[in-house]
């Protein structure tokens, strides 16, 4: 009977654990790193899911933000593209909500726009 129930306690701190990267993972890029560390020991499918979703989430920041760098030394392209950076940046947010609260309440619930896409261009993760 003893070995029934470490089988259940263990088999509910995998997906306890799971659940613990995946909100580490929305945390920072230095949670995401340490999440992805942390993944390397458990191999839980929703830490992965969640894994995709941000990642995805900071590089498509960092595209934007980057545009906007470069396009700021235009005189009138540059103000518009700081306009639309920033409306990008509080759908990035929404996002970012979006999966935070999925991943607390240990669902698989892809970001909109961009969440079905990164669990096909990070599938290796």
């Amino acid at each position: 009977m003893d070995n029934s129930q470490q089988t259940t306690t263990g088999s509910l701190l995998r997906v306890d654990d799971g659940k613990t990267i995946a909100i580490i993972s929305y945390l920072s890029i230095i949670g995401w790193i340490i999440a992805y560390i942390m993944y390397g020991n458990n191999k839980a499918p929703l830490a992965a899911f969640h894994l995709r979703q941000t990642i995805t989430l900071y590089i498509a920041s960092l595209a934007v933000w980057i545009v906007e760098m470069i396009l700021a030394f235009i005189p009138v392209i540059g103000i518009l593209a700081s306009i639309a950076a920033i409306f990008l940046y509080i759908a990035f947010f929404i996002f970012w909500i979006i999966g935070f609260i999925a991943a607390v309440n240990g669902q698989e619930k892809a970001m909109p726009f961009i969440g079905v896409q990164a669990q096909a261009w990070f599938r290796g993760i």
